[in-house]
């Protein structure tokens, strides 16, 4: 088969969830040896993180936004390269496409009420297209992919899809996220100046929960007798000041280190080098940075909502993420209790190895073949 994968921003320096997704697939997908050439369709970007290969192309598309480089370049490069399918890969798809369509659909968060506006122009923007776009383009598709059960559910309800045109591909993680020996201390210290902390992987994304996880953390300081420091990925210091000057949690601000993005290749070494992962989402689809957290022999703490049950699996360490109050007695049980630490440590990794990117492209290319 020659087939069309969409990857529109795996070229981009700043990666993020979808995009990883994305990439880890094709990476698998170049390795197998199945007569199906794919063409990768790209914008383009600082980090060509593939290469080309006998059987992988990449096709890179210039365009000023990215409505008209999903809604007019996408369809008319598909038409060209005369390939017999497209797949989109992060949520959104053309509305008018020559031939037959696959859509990743990780989640459908945008669709659903929302407690406040989006704090970037960008981010308002990509709510209101997926908004748009979304609810149109499903009646097109041949196939629609989504990454959990859970979220299967949702869309199928929803949007009412019917069950025969959707079907959940779970996600895989990296191998590169495995305990360490070493720690590397030179690059924990890029990033917080003490090597046992807490960490929490957040975003301005309200999902993530950012206002709940500090006073979490506030609570923890008070009865704490080691009061480990925080390490918050992916958010600037302007948007934690507004956070604790609203709740009243400014005394805590020198326990925080908030570097911002955090490159992915030292991702492994971060969550070694941490005590526990705090990841109590109001809603994730998926949940990848909990799966790399266990894969590192890391304690993870999550949010007992949407996915993350059934991802994460009965013997997770769950709370309400809506109660701050819980999510800092799980964090002083996991610092008072060695055992149950351990427990923890060793049903992570266990947990962990159930997911893959091969099984992911695995399941992807039997997808393929039935359309």
């Amino acid at each position: 088969m020659r087939i069309a994968i969409e990857a529109q921003r795996i070229f981009r320096r700043n990666k993020h969830g979808m995009d990883f997704v994305a990439l880890e697939t094709i990476r698998e997908l170049q390795k197998r040896k199945d007569g199906n050439h794919y063409y990768v369709i790209v914008a383009p970007g600082e980090d060509r993180c593939i290469e080309e290969s006998a059987n992988l192309s990449i096709v890179e598309l210039k365009c000023p936004t990215y409505p008209l480089w999903e809604q007019v370049a996408l369809p008319y490069a598909v038409k060209r390269l005369k390939v017999e399918l497209l797949h989109c890969t992060s949520n959104t798809a053309p509305l008018w496409c020559p031939v037959p369509l696959v859509l990743t659909l990780h989640d459908i968060i945008y669709l659903e009420p929302r407690q406040h506006r989006s704090p970037s122009f960008y981010q308002e923007m990509g709510w209101y297209y997926r908004r748009l776009v979304v609810p149109r383009i499903l009646k097109k598709c041949r196939k629609i992919i989504t990454v959990s059960q859970f979220e299967c559910q949702r869309i199928c309800k929803t949007l009412n899809v019917p069950a025969e045109r959707i079907q959940s591909i779970y996600n895989g993680y990296n191998t590169h996220f495995h305990p360490l020996e070493k720690t590397q201390p030179e690059i924990v210290h890029r990033y917080i100046s003490h090597e046992d902390f807490l960490f929490f992987l957040g975003n301005t994304d309200p999902k993530k929960n950012t206002a709940r996880v500090l006073k979490a953390y506030h609570i923890y300081l008070q009865q704490s007798t080691i009061k480990r420091p925080l390490l918050i990925a992916d958010l600037k210091e302007e948007y934690i000041d507004d956070l604790l000057q609203e709740a009243e949690l400014s005394d805590i601000k020198s326990h925080l280190f908030y570097p911002g993005y955090i490159a992915n290749h030292d991702l492994p070494i971060l969550y070694n080098s941490a005590f526990a992962f705090l990841y109590p989402s109001l809603r994730e689809s998926f949940g990848i940075p909990m799966i790399e957290a266990m894969a590192c022999g890391t304690p993870v703490i999550v949010g007992n909502t949407s996915a993350m049950p059934e991802v994460a699996g009965p013997g997770v360490l769950s709370v309400d993420p809506y109660k701050p109050e819980e999510i800092a007695a799980s964090l002083l049980r996991l610092e008072n209790d060695p055992d149950f630490y351990q427990q923890q440590a060793v049903y992570g990794l266990q947990r962990a190895r159930q997911f893959s990117w091969k099984t992911t492209a695995d399941e992807l290319v039997k997808l393929y073949q039935t359309i």
